[in-house]
């Protein structure tokens, strides 16, 4: 135990890391989403793809939890659980299909999906209407995939409610109770699989306190009001970790 601590402040990165924990849990605070399209191409620049999964695991399911009992108040948990449940077959798939990728091909992927996706929610398109449950599964089964071959759970899930005309503050508490039951599907799946990587976890461990501190200030500016401040900030942050985290940077 003792030395995957020291292994992990000496940690090559693991600045990088801190900048990039800080900025995701701004965002995340601010509009329940987007950590992880900041989080993971920094970590796939500093650890190998199970790694990373296990260290943005660790940071995702303890920072957002100070949040957690306003979004059981304003999020929608019959719709979340319809996320989950197709979440719950997809996330297995794309753990399998991370086992045959290298290091840099992940960090490609990542940044890759990231970008994609990013680009289609900034379309414009807007749904307009009640979101069908079968529709809601089916996303929850992508993003359950993307989640586990590339550590990005968020992309479709955002997609799909970016697009949607539902309130932002319900979209955001919406946000934040899929990610944090993506988090303990995730636990779940790595510990039963042994994929547990002990310095990712000790490196998490350390990061979670300014994780949490991040998390909070970013609920403390939200403003239910700011639509459109709301949008530009996150689709700024992602962009911008999407490009940073390219592997032609290191």
């Amino acid at each position: 135990m003792l030395d995957a601590y020291a292994t992990a402040l000496a940690l090559p990165g693991l600045w990088w890391l801190v900048g990039a924990i800080v900025a995701a849990g701004l965002v995340r605070g601010f509009t329940g989403f987007g950590s992880a399209m900041i989080i993971m191409p920094a970590a796939a620049s500093v650890l190998d793809p199970f790694a990373a999964l296990v260290f943005l695991t660790v940071v995702e399911f303890w920072g957002p939890l100070p949040n957690l009992p306003a979004a059981l108040r304003t999020g929608q948990k019959a719709e979340t659980l319809r996320l989950l449940l197709g979440a719950v077959v997809g996330l297995p798939m794309g753990l399998w299909a991370l086992s045959y990728l290298r290091g840099d091909v992940f960090g490609c992927l990542v940044s890759g999906v990231v970008l994609v996706l990013l680009v289609l929610v900034m379309s414009g398109w807007r749904y307009r209407g009640a979101l069908p449950p079968r529709a809601v599964v089916a996303v929850g089964s992508v993003g359950g995939f993307l989640g586990g071959v590339a550590g990005v759970p968020g992309p479709p899930v955002i997609m799909l409610y970016m697009a949607s005309a539902l309130p932002i503050a319900t979209i955001r508490a919406n946000f934040l109770l899929y990610l944090l039951g993506i988090d303990l599907l995730m636990i779940t799946v790595l510990l039963g699989a042994g994929l547990v990587d002990l310095v990712a976890v000790m490196v998490g461990v350390l990061l979670v306190p300014l994780y949490m501190l991040s998390n909070v200030v970013g609920a403390w500016v939200f403003d239910p009001g700011a639509e459109r401040l709301f949008r530009v900030v996150a689709y700024l942050v992602i962009a911008a970790s999407a490009i940073l985290g390219l592997p032609l940077w290191e």
